[in-house]
C-alpha cells in the first residue's frame, strides 16, 4: 500500500504537469476550451451547413463525443510517455514506478474538469437544464479514466523497450477518432458492428453522455455493464503488465 509521502508525491507531480503542460503558453489554461470550442465549431459548420444532420442540439451533441475522446488521446499519450520523461525520477527516487504513468493520467483530470463545466455551460445555453440522471455522471466519466489509467499501464511500460511505442498510441489515437461516435450516431452503424462499438467504452461514453445530458434518461444498463467489464479488465491487464515490465526497466533507461 502507498503510504502518505507517495499520495504527496501523486499530489506534486499532477500539479506539476498541469503547470508545465501551459508555462510558456499566453492563453495558458484557456486552451483546454480553446481547442473543444473550435472542434465543435468546425463539425457542426460541416455536418449542419454541408451535410444538413438533423440532430437537434447539434453543438451539444458533438461535445458529448468531442470531449471524452480528447481526453482519452491527450491522457493515454501522456501515460505512454511519462516514465520516459521522468528518467531521474524512475532511477533516483525510491518510489512505486506505477505513480509516473497515474499521475500523469490524473493530471490529464485536470482538463477534463474543465471541458466538462464547459459542456454543462452549453447544455444551459440550449435550454436543456439539469436533471436526476446527472447523477450518472461521476460514474460514466470514472469508468473512461479507469480504462485509459489501464491502457497507459500497458504502452507506458512497452515504450521503455521500444520507444516507437509512442508512436503507435498517436496513430491509433487518429485511427479511434473515426471509429468514435462523434459527429455521426450510434444508429448508424451497421448491425453487425454494432456489439463491437458497444464494447468501446469511449463510444458507450458518448452514447452515455447524449443520453444523460440531451434526452433526460439514465444510460442503458446493458452498456454501462460492458464499459465497466471492458475499464476495469484494462486495469487489471495494466496493472499487471506494468509490474512485470518495471522489474526491466533499469537495463533501458
Amino acid at each position: 500500500m502507498w503510504n502518505g509521502d507517495y499520495l504527496f508525491l501523486v499530489r506534486k507531480l499532477i500539479l506539476k504537469d498541469f503547470k508545465t503542460r501551459y508555462r510558456n503558453m499566453s492563453l495558458g489554461v484557456l486552451w483546454s476550451l480553446l481547442n473543444p470550442i473550435v472542434m465543435m465549431t468546425v463539425l457542426t459548420f460541416i455536418f449542419t451547413k454541408v451535410f444538413r444532420n438533423p440532430q437537434p442540439n447539434f453543438p451539444v451533441w458533438v461535445l458529448c463525443g468531442l470531449l471524452p475522446f480528447n481526453f482519452f488521446s491527450i491522457a493515454w499519450s501522456s501515460g505512454t510517455n511519462s516514465v520516459i520523461e521522468n528518467v531521474g525520477l524512475v532511477k533516483r527516487v525510491p518510489v512505486p514506478r506505477l505513480v509516473i504513468p497515474i499521475s500523469s493520467v490524473l493530471a490529464c483530470c485536470l482538463h477534463l474538469l474543465i471541458q466538462i463545466a464547459l459542456l454543462l455551460a452549453m447544455v444551459f445555453a440550449f435550454g436543456l437544464g439539469a436533471n436526476v440522471h446527472w447523477l450518472w455522471l461521476p460514474v460514466v466519466l470514472s469508468l473512461e479514466v479507469i480504462f485509459v489509467l489501464g491502457l497507459s499501464l500497458i504502452t507506458a511500460g512497452l515504450n521503455v523497450f521500444v520507444r516507437d511505442t509512442r508512436y503507435v498510441v498517436e496513430s491509433l489515437n487518429t485511427v479511434l477518432f473515426w471509429l468514435v461516435p462523434t459527429f455521426y450516431s450510434l444508429t448508424a452503424v451497421p448491425q453487425q458492428y454494432l456489439e463491437i462499438y458497444q464494447l468501446n467504452p469511449l463510444a458507450a461514453l458518448a452514447v452515455s453522455l447524449r443520453n444523460i445530458l440531451l434526452e433526460g434518461r439514465a444510460p442503458a444498463v446493458s452498456l454501462l455493464t460492458k464499459m465497466a467489464l471492458v475499464s476495469f479488465a484494462s486495469l487489471a491487464v495494466g496493472w499487471f503488465a506494468f509490474n512485470k515490465f518495471k522489474t526491466r526497466f533499469y537495463n533501458y533507461l
